[in-house]
């Protein structure tokens, strides 16, 4: 009975201490979204590391999203392209912290962060990005206003036009 409940008890911590651990790296899991007048704004808090890190969609399928205002496209890597079938278009040259890559366009449907929707957002489908967090790069991140402050992002999309 004994070895029964220490079992227990290192399944409940082993899950309890996976999930801090997630919500370290990813604390917008679920982003607060705030609606104004003629706005809609998402709020982030930075992960441990002082990245933003948050869940969203591409398409309608559920993906997570690292900010990253010093790319130029939204960079999905290969292997959750494939799963999200993003149609693979031309060939471009990027250049990465690796050197030089062969990567294709494709464009986004629809990109939503929050209650933030963004329509035929342009983006790179990037061979040897490891893992699936998909970079938020300025492709997407133009057609918003954001600020940062003491550890939050605010983005912001203007709903009048």
């Amino acid at each position: 009975m004994l070895v029964l409940a220490w079992g227990a008890g290192l399944l409940l911590a082993t899950k309890f201490f996976g999930e801090w651990e997630t919500r370290q790296h990813n604390p917008n899991q679920q982003p607060l979204s705030v609606h104004g007048a003629d706005f809609i704004e998402v709020r982030l808090l930075s992960s441990r590391q002082g990245h933003y890190v948050a869940d969203g969609q591409i398409n309608g399928q559920p993906v997570t999203f690292l900010l990253d205002t010093g790319a130029t496209q939204v960079a999905v890597p290969a292997a959750l392209a494939e799963r999200l079938r993003l149609p693979s278009g031309a060939p471009v040259q990027i250049q990465t912290a690796n050197g030089q890559a062969t990567a294709h366009r494709t464009r986004l449907e629809r990109l939503q962060v929050g209650d933030i929707v963004l329509h035929d957002v342009a983006a790179l489908i990037a061979p040897g990005m490891l893992g699936d967090e998909v970079l938020l790069g300025m492709s997407a991140l133009k057609q918003l206003e954001f600020t940062q402050r003491d550890g939050t992002l605010v983005l912001r999309q203007t709903t009048l036009q």
